[in-house]
């Protein structure tokens, strides 16, 4: 007994002292490979300011490998594969991240949005909606349904385009009015186009409800009006956008005329497109009266508006006058209108980096390489 005692005394310190010894161990290992996490970081990072990303990745992974638990290293290991267009592996390290038990909640919905980014960028559309979907009710769900948005339209699915652009609209974080006006007027296109008019004519209530000082829903309004034999109604449609949009109008400016001439309202058209073209000159306007002065553009209005205006569009008009009519006042505004238009496209090009400009450079500006511009002018396009 009294020598199980004696060992006892003996065994008490010795274990004691290798539990301090093996722990000041642990504490030296642990410490290194907290020393050498950072230091993989530093070096990456500094691999990345010098454009060498190889490098910086390879240095990345190593700091992931040596503290797994690192939540930034993954994020900036993310986004430097989706950048480099390595989507597998983006992909990857934020699945990853979304795998792990102890996320926080913050850098969960971040893991999802990167998540989101990769397959957009990828072109995974139908998991980028699903990944967007994840972010509604988040700290991103104003970005994700943007990029829901965004991705609706690029698929042409008007209906949902629609639907999100109205929860942004409450949500406030902006006016979408204009946008869900478009998106209506694309159903109503397609309702007409398969030849379900009640529905066509319910999606223009719905776009002018949504955006009533949009120009689009009454562009297309008269136009229904006009194929549906309602000429008269078709010109009060179309009334309407030339006082507010005189833009817009010209997109419709000769279906006007023609619907002027089929009512027989041609006087009170005339003038209408009169005034129109003193306020804002256009070649649309003008044939748009020449239709209903019978095909042929005035040619005193249309020199008036060559000197104003020396364009191609409207050169391209008198050379439909016949040559007989012409003259001396056409032929100097033809010439005018065709120089003012050719000026711009003759260019000297470099030979060989292709750089364009208008003036003569014995040394290129753009490679910086002599003697490599041709002294023969061309007229880029």
């Amino acid at each position: 007994m009294e020598f199980e005692f004696q060992w006892l005394l003996i065994g008490l310190p010795v274990a004691f002292a290798l539990g301090w010894m093996a722990s000041r161990f642990d504490l030296r290992q642990l410490k290194r490979e907290r020393q050498d996490s950072p230091r993989a970081y530093f070096k990456g990072l500094n691999l990345l300011l010098n454009e060498q990303p190889d490098k910086a990745i390879d240095a990345f992974i190593e700091a992931v490998q040596n503290d797994p638990d690192t939540t930034e290293l993954h994020f900036a290991l993310g986004n430097l594969f989706r950048r480099r267009g390595e989507f597998e592996r983006a992909v990857r390290v934020h699945q990853h991240l979304l795998g792990r038990a102890d996320l926080k909640a913050g850098d969960r919905d971040r893991a999802q949005l990167a998540l989101a980014q990769d397959y957009m960028k990828a072109g995974l559309f139908d998991r980028a909606e699903a990944a967007w979907h994840a972010l509604e009710g988040t700290p991103f769900d104003g970005e994700a349904r943007l990029a829901l948005l965004s991705l609706y339209e690029r698929s042409r699915d008007w209906h949902r385009a629609a639907e999100v652009a109205r929860q942004l609209d409450r949500a406030g974080g902006g006016s979408f009015a204009s946008r869900i006006a478009h998106y209506e007027c694309e159903l109503a296109d397609e309702a007409d186009a398969q030849g379900r008019a009640e529905e066509a004519e319910a999606a223009l209530q719905r776009a002018r409800k949504a955006a009533p000082q949009a120009p689009r829903p009454l562009l297309l309004t008269g136009q229904r009006l006009l194929r549906s034999g309602q000429p008269q109604p078709a010109l009060a449609a179309w009334d309407t956008l030339r006082e507010r949009h005189p833009g817009a109008f010209l997109l419709v400016a000769g279906d006007y005329a023609d619907a002027a001439a089929a009512s027989g309202a041609a006087n009170a058209a005339r003038s209408a497109l009169e005034s129109a073209l003193a306020q804002l000159p256009a070649v649309e306007l003008l044939q748009a009266l020449g239709r209903l002065d019978g095909g042929a553009v005035d040619l005193q209005r249309l020199l008036s508006h060559l000197q104003q205006q020396p364009t191609l569009s409207a050169a391209l008009l008198l050379l439909d006058v016949p040559p007989e009519r012409w003259t001396a006042e056409a032929w100097a505004a033809l010439r005018a209108a065709v120089a003012r238009a050719a000026k711009p496209l003759q260019r000297y090009r470099c030979a060989a980096c292709g750089f364009e400009a208008q003036h003569y450079f014995w040394q290129c500006p753009g490679c910086l390489n002599w003697d490599s511009y041709p002294p023969q002018r061309i007229d880029a396009l």
